[in-house]
């Protein structure tokens, strides 16, 4: 038996979003709870709302997945209303928690977040932990630093999952305890029941390479400079791209990039169902994420759990976990040219087979074992 495992039984709560509420940190947070349910009696305290519809730029902010991840959870939190934040503090307050742990991605939720995590800590002598998906957002306002370091005042320790949300963190509130962790595998979505010859024909591809984009689109994820790089791959590699992911802005510049590439890239607009991921990763040799700004990605450990290596660009915490070499490539950020030479050197040198073991080896390293040792490790030194 682990030193962890010997550590005493704790009443945790996690305060984040979870079913119905689609998307990675919903998934991130019921994983997460599903693990400590193995050791600690647990609770969720999910949100009522999260977005007003008109701040919301998909099309819904439900998971209506045939085989949704689901958990038990209370429906307190309404985004926009400060009684549920203070109903919420009260309620965590009257569980008597030995600790709360809160998922933290925009500064949007300073407000309900500090409110909650305030009543809680001035009631109980519980610990307080926040979880940080993004210290500070990709696309930024003038007033996103003050309402995070508001909201950042009140935790006793923070949770971070790379290097330069350690640092963003630090500059903002020095001398608290930060545990760096990285986001572990994303794993749920594999079920082993189709073959690569199977998830080609669900996805309708052909029998050449096939690149993956997977994710919403925003700016920050810099989809345009892998469109660009297409022609250029196109003249040594007879590859296709899917793009798959809900467009949060103009989809017609994209649209006439891939038009300029040839008509090699296939556009799946829409959020796609946790039952449909494992096609298209499996039918996939290679997935590239060229994102101009990044801390981490939750694409890469879906990847990873596929044992599909991944370009990345060298933004954010990307290069903490994609090993250049082994488990992908890094290259420059905002470089056609460099996107697309790793991209046909992947193919023309067969990386495929050298990084797929290197890939399958990470499983330990992003584990959701480790990753909640770490969020104890933390509690137990506050």
């Amino acid at each position: 038996m682990t030193e962890r495992h010997e550590k005493r039984k704790l009443r945790v709560c996690l305060v984040g979003p979870a079913y119905p509420f689609r998307g990675g940190i919903s998934h991130y947070n019921t994983r997460l709870a599903r693990e400590f349910e193995k050791r600690h009696d647990v609770s969720i305290i999910n949100y009522k709302r999260l977005y007003p519809s008109f701040l919301f730029p998909g099309r819904t902010q439900l998971d209506e997945s045939g085989s949704a991840l689901s958990i038990t959870s209370e429906r307190l939190i309404d985004s926009i209303n400060p009684f549920t934040w203070i109903r919420a503090g009260l309620h965590i307050a009257a569980m008597k928690p030995d600790a709360v742990v809160f998922q933290w991605w925009h500064p949007y939720f300073a407000p309900a977040l500090f409110t909650i995590a305030a009543i809680v800590r001035a009631a109980r002598r519980s610990r307080i932990v926040f979880i940080c998906h993004n210290v500070v957002p990709h696309e930024r306002s003038p007033i996103d630093r003050l309402l995070s370091r508001v909201a950042f005042s009140v935790p006793h320790g923070f949770v971070v999952q790379s290097g330069e949300d350690r640092d963003n963190l630090i500059r903002m509130r020095r001398g608290t305890p930060v545990t760096v962790h990285p986001l572990p595998l994303f794993d749920f979505f594999r079920t082993g029941a189709i073959d690569r010859e199977e998830a080609r024909g669900r996805i309708g591809a052909g029998d050449g390479p096939v690149l993956l984009f997977f994710g919403f689109i925003r700016p920050y994820k810099g989809l345009g400079y892998l469109l660009e790089a297409m022609p250029i791959i196109r003249k040594e590699i007879d590859a296709e791209l899917f793009v798959v992911g809900e467009f949060y802005e103009d989809d017609a510049p994209y649209r006439a990039l891939a038009d300029a590439a040839g008509g090699h890239v296939r556009f799946v607009d829409r959020y796609v169902g946790n039952e449909e991921v494992e096609a298209f990763f499996i039918a996939s040799d290679l997935v590239v994420l060229p994102y101009v700004s990044a801390t981490q990605s939750g694409i890469v450990q879906i990847s990873f759990s596929f044992d599909r290596p991944v370009v990345v660009t060298a933004v954010g915490g990307l290069p903490e976990v994609v090993a250049d070499g082994k488990t992908g490539f890094v290259v420059s950020p905002e470089d056609p040219g460099a996107i697309a030479g790793a991209v046909v050197r992947f193919f023309r040198e067969g990386w495929g087979e050298r990084m797929a073991p290197h890939v399958a080896g990470e499983r330990k390293r992003f584990s959701w074992e480790s990753a909640a040792g770490a969020v104890e490790e933390l509690l137990e030194s506050l």
